[in-house]
């Protein structure tokens, strides 16, 4: 699936952010309350925004450029497999068994049979991937999300997953890095696909020409949500948001 295809993937839940958005005052009191630290994350948004179009795009686009996607796919199937463990780690800590030993068996097909993770051959048996986060699992024992937070760099967050996020680094492929060098090449690395896979999605974004800002918050917050619960509706789920 291209770029620009998926990025279509994402048009109904930026098209519910705008509606959302365009609601009458009691939206606009549903939004501050769940953004009071607007102000601020502005800030931090535009920041991010002058970087992203200095730096980022830029580099993803020669990264898409020059090298061959059979490679590219390797290295995400790769970077998956080892964040495969940690989302199966959480699913055990969140009380789901069942999806634990999915991840499980996902991470020892690939890495045999997928010779460390270069082909998922795992998602052809039926395994599929069910990524989780720490943010998640907290947000699964009753922890609520708090204020919208967008981080340097990092971008859309909030108070709870900002926090968790340090753990989140841990488990990740940077974080179990044998040494600093080898973390800051995988870093770069995984930045560069994550963003290579959102060149399309970013463009369909600038070519609607409205509040990035609000659009991207209430698609994440919406997002985030639906992750927690496991797109359960908030009545039949004993999550928070």
């Amino acid at each position: 699936m291209t770029a620009r295809r998926a990025a279509w993937r994402w048009l109904p839940v930026l098209l519910a952010a705008v509606m959302v958005s365009g609601c009458a005052t009691s939206s606009v009191a549903v939004q501050s309350s769940r953004d009071p630290w607007e102000s601020f994350n502005r800030s931090v948004w535009d920041l991010n925004e002058r970087l992203d179009g200095a730096v980022l795009r830029p580099a993803a686009s020669a990264w898409v450029n020059t090298v061959p996607a059979p490679a590219r796919k390797g290295v995400a199937n790769v970077l998956g497999n080892i964040g495969d463990v940690w989302s199966g780690f959480n699913q055990f800590l969140q009380g789901k068994p069942g999806q634990g030993l999915n991840m499980a068996g996902r991470v020892l097909v690939n890495t045999t049979v997928g010779l460390a993770g270069l082909f998922d051959p795992a998602t052809g048996m039926g395994l599929q991937r069910r990524s989780e986060d720490f943010g998640q699992t907290l947000g699964r024992w009753g922890v609520g999300s708090g204020p919208y937070l967008v981080l340097p760099l990092l971008g859309p967050s909030t108070a709870r997953d900002g926090l968790a996020s340090a753990l989140d680094r841990a488990g990740s492929p940077a974080g179990l890095a044998a040494s600093d060098n080898a973390a800051l090449a995988i870093t770069v690395v995984d930045t560069l696909e994550r963003r290579a896979g959102l060149l399309g999605a970013t463009d369909l974004l600038d070519d609607m020409a409205l509040d990035k800002y609000s659009l991207v918050r209430e698609a994440y917050l919406a997002r985030r949500q639906d992750a927690v619960q496991d797109g359960a509706t908030p009545n039949n789920s004993t999550t928070r948001e």
